[in-house]
């Protein structure tokens, strides 16, 4: 099985190379069928129809670690400082404990520009 590249956003443009998941559910679908080489995530990934916050980067990030998943290379590429510092704190904290690899590259920055097209 060849390993790919992970983008988990709800808005922007999906990177060359990449695969899209835009909801929690679509990237946990994508994460265990498959061998994942990087991953790149946003932390907010939108709201229901009444407003409410659906399962965010930092829920993918817990069930990442709570599964023992692997990656080679995670990066942060969400806007959302406090997200970003949730997200890359757990990780790490998870490497030091042993519920994910110690040989994972943990990024705390994007690997590519965020892009727009959509309103």
């Amino acid at each position: 099985m060849q390993a790919i590249n992970l983008y988990v956003d709800d808005l922007r443009d999906c990177p060359d190379g990449f695969v899209l998941a835009r909801t929690y559910e679509a990237a946990i679908q994508i994460i265990e069928t498959n061998e994942i080489n990087i991953l790149t995530l946003d932390h907010d990934l939108g709201e229901d129809q009444e407003g409410k916050e659906l399962p965010n980067g930092y829920d993918l990030v817990k069930y990442f670690c709570e599964h023992g998943l692997k990656a080679n290379k995670i990066y942060l590429h969400t806007d959302n400082p406090v997200g970003r510092n949730n997200m890359y704190e757990t990780l790490i904290a998870a490497q030091r404990r042993g519920f994910i690899s110690g040989e994972i590259e943990i990024y705390h920055y994007p690997i590519t520009k965020n892009k727009y097209s959509g309103g």
